[in-house]
């Protein structure tokens, strides 16, 4: 059995039901509307956002879920699908996950609009049902998320980046909404209880080990279908490159730092690079990191009794650090 299907099995009927009800949360009475967001729900992902609500939902409560955890993993889906619509405007990209995007088929107008759409219709299902406390979970999430993002940007153009500031890029652009998934699931069923903080701190160490994996990747071997070096041709300063230039001598340095700003298009030089960072222990410093973030995730889990939501979400950590692309 797939990895990811033996961490759906628990929770097997609430995602069918979640399809359903997720369909419904996205209907409206403009025909083209209903049929680009049909073209967008039958190009979905693994769903590891509402899966990680379910369990959560499930390990603190003993096996249950509510209404509330249905819309829960419903808005989040919803606020995640409207990021990625907006994200490939922002982005200028014509593919996702395989397909053409939505900007691709439909013009920037239309996936921008749609996106507005998708991120309105995730705050009303909280608002119509007075889950107050969720759509504030929510809103943090999606404003930290564009700090996050614009503080690349900002970053980017200097090339300044700290290890401590590369943490804080990450955590808001990534973590805070593996981390919203986590805290909405036990808000769901124990509003203001203490497992609400504790879930929103697991779900931001698996987002910061989550994403140091997925920048492992730019380094990675040509096999797992992604292509090498992108992160280094958008100039995007990640952990293992922070990690040598710190430790870099001058000279060496000046030639990273020039490679990076004048000559990220030429595939030679960006190739001389990840040779650099990889004979300089930026890999293995990177790997290191996104170790301990994982080891601190599964400290978390340590107080729940034993159950197969629990078990789900150790399996869940461990493929964060494991999967392959």
């Amino acid at each position: 059995m797939k990895i990811v299907e033996q961490i759906k099995q628990p929770i097997a009927y609430e995602m069918d039901l979640f399809e359903q009800k997720f369909l419904l949360s996205m209907s409206s009475k403009v025909a083209l509307l209903n049929r680009i967001t049909h073209y967008i729900v039958n190009r979905k992902g693994k769903q590891m956002r509402p899966m990680f609500v379910f369990l959560v939902s499930k390990m603190v409560s003993n096996g249950e879920v509510s209404e509330r955890t249905y819309r829960g993993a419903s808005v989040i889906e919803l606020i995640h699908t409207a990021t990625l619509v907006h994200d490939d405007v922002v982005d200028d990209s014509n593919r996702r996950r395989g397909f053409f995007s939505v900007n691709a088929l439909w013009k920037n107008k239309i996936a921008v609009l749609i996106g507005d759409f998708l991120l309105s219709k995730g705050l009303l299902l909280s608002i119509d049902n007075n889950d107050f406390d969720l759509l504030k979970i929510i809103s943090i999430a999606v404003r930290e998320m564009s700090e996050g993002e614009l503080l690349q940007i900002e970053k980017a153009r200097k090339l300044d980046i700290t290890e401590e500031v590369y943490y804080e890029i990450i955590r808001q652009k990534t973590a805070t909404l593996i981390a919203a998934c986590c805290s909405l699931g036990a808000a769901s069923i124990k509003p203001k209880s203490e497992h609400v903080e504790i879930m929103r701190k697991f779900g931001e160490l698996i987002g910061m080990a989550f994403q140091i994996k997925d920048d492992l990747f730019d380094y990675g071997d040509a096999k797992i279908g992604k292509p090498t070096g992108i992160d280094i041709k958008e100039q995007k300063m990640t952990l293992p490159l922070i990690y040598v230039l710190n430790g870099a001598s001058k000279k060496d340095k000046k030639w990273l730092i020039n490679s990076i700003k004048n000559h990220n298009k030429d595939t030679k030089r960006v190739k001389e690079v990840i040779a650099f960072v990889k004979n300089n222990g930026g890999l293995d410093y990177a790997v290191s990191k996104m170790k301990q973030f994982q080891t601190e995730a599964l400290e978390l889990l340590k107080n729940y009794p034993e159950s197969e939501y629990k078990k789900s979400l150790k399996l869940m950590v461990n493929y964060v650090i494991d999967r392959k692309k």
